[in-house]
């Protein structure tokens, strides 16, 4: 029997495919070892606080589902080393952007960016493979890998890149509600608490971020700490002075209104010199439209009546 290269890359992709589902089974295996010394683990626990009670009160059914709920999804992955290659701080950071549950979501990435990666080529192999010469084949099967492995990230880039520009249309509204709520007597933590709950709607990222902030702040954490992520989440210089900004009237305290105006006027100097940028650009950009369209059109109504004119002319002449 004659082994071709394809033939070859058939018998390859075979076995790499068995060898994926050995240890995807052992994984299982492992996964269901582990929940259930948890479950079990979780019930000795409750037994455990449950049996000394001596009241008459009904504790009511004995369930074990914080413990399920940790075990159900294998969010160790993450923390291996395999789980850091394929989800690096970049991929975690872009997750974070996006507005994501974090472990959910980087969980999620590491799944669909093993099986897109397997399953491209795989998939192309049984559609197309057959028959195709191994110069043409290895190729293929090299793009799809790539861009089932990088497709995850860019669809994340995408996202997370909308959202910045998104923190950077709603960053004016921000400072003018907070001017606003603190100009009507309102304290730092209460304009904070009510624009993350009353103005969700109107501020849909900067709100979600803000309510985060506002949670870490109840659970004890400081102003500067619970703002961090805000300051620097989004890589937004203006975002970033404003977050500093309110560090120091929550540190120092004093009156926020006017330095709170100082600021929303620099950032709208900040946007109107952004907006004469961009139409520079643009203008530089309709140039080429200019001459590629208006030119032609421009060259026959002026040059059009000479030319007929011309070959009036020569008519009259030949006969």
């Amino acid at each position: 029997m004659m082994l071709t290269p394809g033939t070859l890359a058939v018998i390859s992709l075979a076995l790499l495919a068995i060898g994926l589902l050995i240890a995807a089974g052992s994984l299982v295996a492992a996964e269901l070892r582990r929940s259930r010394s948890g479950q079990a683990i979780g019930k000795a626990i409750q037994h455990g606080t449950i049996a000394p009670s001596t009241t008459s009160v009904d504790p009511g059914p004995v369930t074990d589902q914080p413990y399920k709920s940790d075990m159900e999804l294998p969010f160790h992955w993450l923390d291996s080393r395999l789980g850091r290659a394929l989800v690096a701080d970049e991929d975690r950071n872009l997750i974070d952007q996006c507005g994501l549950p974090s472990k959910n979501a980087q969980l999620v990435f590491l799944v669909t960016r093993i099986l897109l990666a397997l399953l491209l080529p795989i998939a192309a192999l049984v559609l197309w493979g057959e028959g195709q010469g191994r110069g043409v084949v290895v190729p293929v099967f090299a793009l799809l890998f790539i861009l089932g492995f990088m497709g995850p990230k860019w669809v994340l880039g995408r996202i997370a890149s909308g959202r910045r520009a998104r923190v950077a249309q709603e960053l004016p509204l921000f400072v003018d509600l907070l001017r606003l709520l603190q100009g009507v007597g309102l304290s730092l933590d209460q304009s904070l608490q009510i624009m993350a709950s009353d103005f969700s709607h109107v501020l849909p990222v900067l709100g979600y971020e803000l309510s985060l902030a506002n949670r870490q702040y109840t659970q004890g954490r400081t102003r500067e700490h619970s703002l961090q992520r805000i300051a620097n989440l989004h890589r937004n210089e203006n975002l970033r002075s404003l977050v500093g900004l309110l560090v120091q009237v929550d540190r120092h305290g004093g009156a926020v209104q006017e330095p709170m105006r100082v600021f929303s006027d620099r950032l709208r100097e900040h946007r109107r010199s952004e907006m004469k940028e961009r139409i520079g650009k643009i203008t530089v950009k309709m140039t080429a439209v200019m001459v590629t369209t208006l030119l032609p059109a421009l060259v026959i109504v002026t040059a059009g009546p000479g030319v007929i004119a011309i070959f009036r002319s020569l008519g009259a002449v030949i006969k």
